[in-house]
Parts: structure tokens; sequence; C-alpha cells
């Protein structure tokens, strides 16, 4: 099936979308209403640069909502479970946000820039009218936009390379989550050891929109010696990493316990925060669902369209989420979001999806593991 989008004013372009199409762009998704890049037409070349080398990805989409104020660190820790006591300025957090129902709304990183000054870095998801809505229903004395803002990654094991080669060896010394602001040639940015992907790398939080082409000029120029490519948040290394993808993993109703974010929600914090309550009784009850690891047989998968029905001896026991064919592993694995009962190690599952049927079975994450190369050919 063939079609086309179109494209219009309503989905916003990042400051990188001109160069990404000149190194040629195939695939694009709609990411906070926003184009973001998911392919340059070639898996296997992304695939291993990422593994072997360096990537540079547009990541503009995933957006910043700041909150600047007098009550800033007080509201910022309302809004989370996770507590953020001790978060000094240039340190960044992995937090997950709830509804009053202890449901999973979004799972940004959460950086301090200034005493009274954060930013969520968020993922798909509409964060800024919830937290411009809890603001003004609680009163606080903050201030909520989305800031000029537009992140760009650097990911691979050759990463440090380049991105000392642009800012100095002080980069090298940033701790996973730690950011530092600084400016090159005049752009200011803020420079964070983050990424989403096992493979390490930085993320470069551009301040000023009108800057994007020559950022990525920059960086790409920088990365030559390094045979550096474009690429993007990379599928099959996030599901051989178990790394978490909102809305692609969770269901409306999902509660953070369900992907092994239990170890984030601190309960027995004094103060209050969005859906303690909820929070407090999910976590003695257990989560109703789990996120587990999958390997099944037949052909190599490329990637699924649609949830799969997965079943146990029969019974629906949840859906598939996310498949594909780990060069690393050799097999076909995935993502499963199962009813509790069915989720321990072994469990043999079936499913059909795109027309044909496997059989899995359920086995440890991650998948792959951190620092796995790539198999030898002849191997």
């Amino acid at each position: 099936m063939t079609f086309q989008i179109a494209m219009g004013p309503r989905e916003r372009k990042s400051p990188y979308f001109n160069r990404t199409v000149a190194d040629g762009v195939t695939h694009m998704t709609i990411y906070n209403q926003m184009y973001m890049p998911v392919s340059y037409g070639d898996t296997a070349a992304e695939y291993n640069r990422l593994l072997e080398g360096v990537a540079m990805w547009d990541v503009a989409a995933q957006r910043q909502v700041e909150i600047i104020g007098p009550d800033a660190e007080r509201f910022v820790r309302y809004l989370t479970p996770r507590d953020l006591k001790g978060l000094e300025i240039g340190r960044g957090k992995y937090v997950p946000i709830c509804d009053h129902g202890g449901r999973l709304l979004n799972d940004p990183v959460l950086l301090r820039l200034e005493e009274h000054k954060f930013w969520f870095s968020i993922a798909d998801s509409d964060m800024l009218l919830w937290v411009r809505a809890i603001a003004n229903e609680r009163g606080y004395e903050v201030a909520v936009h989305e800031p000029d803002v537009s992140p760009m990654a650097i990911q691979g094991p050759k990463a440090v390379e380049v991105v000392a080669d642009l800012f100095g060896d002080w980069v090298r010394d940033l701790k996973h989550f730690w950011f530092k602001q600084t400016e090159i040639e005049g752009i200011p940015l803020v420079v964070a050891r983050s990424g989403w992907s096992k493979q390490g790398g930085y993320e470069l939080y551009l301040c000023d929109g009108t800057r994007g082409a020559a950022l990525w000029d920059m960086v790409k120029e920088a990365g030559t010696p390094f045979d550096i490519g474009p690429g993007a948040p990379n599928y099959i290394e996030r599901v051989e990493s178990g790394l978490l993808s909102f809305s692609a993993d969770t269901l409306p109703d999902s509660s953070p316990f369900e992907f092994g974010l239990g170890r984030m929600i601190d309960l027995d914090r004094d103060d209050e925060f969005v859906g303690k309550q909820a929070l407090t009784r999910i976590a003695e009850e257990g989560p109703e669902r789990k996120l587990v690891g999958i390997v099944f047989d037949g052909d190599p998968v490329t990637f699924n369209e649609h949830p799969w029905v997965a079943r146990v001896d029969g019974s629906i026991a949840g859906t598939v989420r996310a498949v594909c064919h780990s060069p690393r592993r050799q097999s076909n694995i995935g993502l499963a979001l199962l009813e509790s009962r069915f989720s321990d190690l072994g469990t043999k599952l079936e499913f059909k999806g795109e027309g044909r049927s496997f059989k899995g079975e359920v086995v440890p994450e991650p998948l792959v593991e951190p620092g796995t190369p790539m198999p030898q050919p002849g191997k």
C-alpha cells in the first residue's frame, strides 16, 4: 500500500527539517505535532552506524515544557512521583508523570537549568496543557510555556569524539543525564550526556531555532572523520535494549508499574504529588499488566503496524507491542504487554501478525545486553 501524507503548517517542521531532506530522509512520523525523521532508507546502515560508529538524529519533536518562577521546584515535585531531593543545577532525571488515577501520562527527562527554572523534555503527549492546568488550579507562582528549544542527538560509540571536537574535552567528563549550558559560534545550546539509545551519546538542545541548519552542518563536518551519518531513534536497538516507547508500548490506562518504573515511584515522601493515593493502591495490589521481552520463531520480521493479540493456552493474554529481527541476537524479538499472570519467564505464547502465525516465549530483559557486539561473518 502506497499513500502520501499532505504537508502543511498544522504539523510543525523542525529547525533541521531542510537538512534532513537534503540528506535523504525517506520516512517521517508525527510526534508532538511535528514531523520527525524515522529512516533514511537503509535500515542496516543506520543500525550499524549506531552500534559501531556515530549517527546524528533530528529529535526536535522532543519538545520542552519550561517551568520558571519562585514556586518552580515545589511545583515540579508535585507533578512527579519521583523524589527530586538533591537535584542539582546542571543535572537531569528521568521522571514519570501520572494523572490523579495513577495513569502514566508521559515519561520525560527533567532538566534543572537554574534554581527556579526547569525543563521537561517530553515524549509524545501534550504535557504543556496538563502542566499549565495543574499550575493554575493549584495556584503555583510559575510561568509555563514551550521555549524555543530543539534537540539534536549524536549517538554511538564515537559520539564522544565528535562532540569533544566541537566543544572541547570537558564533554568527556559529563556524567549520564548531566548537562552544561554553552554556545558554539554564537549559537546558544545545552549539551547533555543523554539520548534514546543504550550506545551512549549526547543531545544538543538548540536554543535558537533560526540556527538549525548551521548547527546541523557543524555537527556533520565535525563527524566526517568518524563517518557520521543521519539516522533516527533506532527501532531495532530500542527493542533490543528494552527502552520504553510511550504510546507504542503503553495503553491509555497504563500505570508506571507495568513498565518497571516502580523504582522511580517514591510513595514514602512526606509531601503530596499527583496520583499518590492511586499509585499507593496499585503498588499494594500489583499492576494488572507487565511489559516483557519475548523471542519467537519464524522467518525474520521487520516491524508490526498494529499490536498483535497474544494467547496462552488459547486465552487472550495481552498484546505484542513491538517486533523486529535482532541482528545481534539473530532471532525475532519483541516487547509484549501481558496480563501479570501470564508474564512469568518461560511462559509460552502464540500470536498472529501480518498474516503469519508465531510461537514465542517470555525471556529476560534486556533482550540484548548493552555492549553486545555485532556477530562476525561466518560465526
